[in-house]
């Protein structure tokens, strides 16, 4: 394949580039693949039994693209579920970089048209990223995601959910197995479910089979207004250099992602043990 070519099928699902081009805004072409990457979620959702009746579902929504098709999805499979589930939207602010997203007000509006539950909470992390900075610990990644998650689950269990929808896909989960792999020594990626706490609080993880790509292509469609410039910590980070070279690869064969997450698969099915993969392991997520 040219390298040109080879590069415009890597750029053309970019964030960047998804809030360079104009949204369709057609409604229909929202539905069609809104129905199309539903076959994912439910696909998901039936194999790691993510939801049950009477959940109650804090989705946590950054304002970003995965997020929200995340919430998106959910919202629309309400209408036929087999479950029965409530959903509350947890948006953090943050006081360091959030990089893209729409913003808060416009949040707040789809939830109210929705007549979703929208709760907010500040983050403060920027000292801590500093100080770790300074001393070369750790990762401003990984100490961002780990606040993150924290923050998530005391609003979870203020509101009383006892899931957490978090907007993790298929190419977030690739990469992280190459993070482990070239990192750490271990074939592991996120679990689609993580119970914390004895079961008290469950991450999942509902576009664990929907790829990056797509959900560009649905929020381009659905026309979110996603502004803002991306994280300067992101692109200097091992998941950015893993990022490239996933995208390298799969220019030239398109599979390979979903090889990388078979294998991973096979391998957990092969030590299934016991435990799950750790999630606070130093891997930025």
């Amino acid at each position: 394949m040219p390298p040109r070519i080879a590069n415009a099928i890597t750029l053309w699902y970019d964030a960047l580039c998804m809030i360079a081009l104009p949204p369709s805004q057609n409604a229909a072409r929202v539905e069609r693949l809104g129905h199309f990457m539903l076959k994912g979620v439910n696909k998901a959702l039936r194999e790691h039994a993510m939801l049950a009746n009477g959940d109650r579902v804090l989705v946590a929504v950054s304002g970003g693209k995965d997020s929200l098709t995340l919430l998106d999805l959910l919202y629309r499979r309400q209408r036929f579920a087999p479950e029965d589930y409530c959903l509350v939207v947890g948006h953090l602010r943050s006081d360091h970089h959030c990089g893209h997203a729409v913003p808060e007000e416009w949040l707040r509006a789809w939830c109210e048209a929705r007549g979703v539950p929208l709760v907010t909470a500040a983050m403060e992390v920027a000292d801590e990223i500093a100080a770790a900075a300074r001393e070369g610990s750790v990762g401003p990644c990984f100490l961002c995601a780990r606040r993150r998650r924290r923050a998530l689950v005391e609003l979870a269990r203020a509101q009383s959910c006892t899931k957490i929808a978090l907007g993790h896909h298929a190419d977030d989960l690739a990469e992280t197995a190459l993070l482990n792999l070239f990192f750490n020594a271990r074939l592991e990626t996120m679990a689609p479910v993580m119970p914390l706490f004895a079961g008290l609080v469950t991450l999942i993880r509902p576009l664990a089979y929907i790829e990056e790509r797509d959900i560009v292509t649905f929020v381009r469609a659905a026309g979110f207004p996603i502004t803002g410039a991306p994280c300067p910590d992101g692109a200097a980070s091992r998941r950015a250099t893993v990022r490239r070279l996933l995208r390298a690869i799969e220019s030239e064969h398109h599979g390979a992602k979903r090889c990388i997450l078979s294998a991973v698969a096979h391998a957990s099915h092969r030590t299934a043990a016991t435990t799950h993969p750790k999630e606070d392991d130093r891997v930025e997520y």
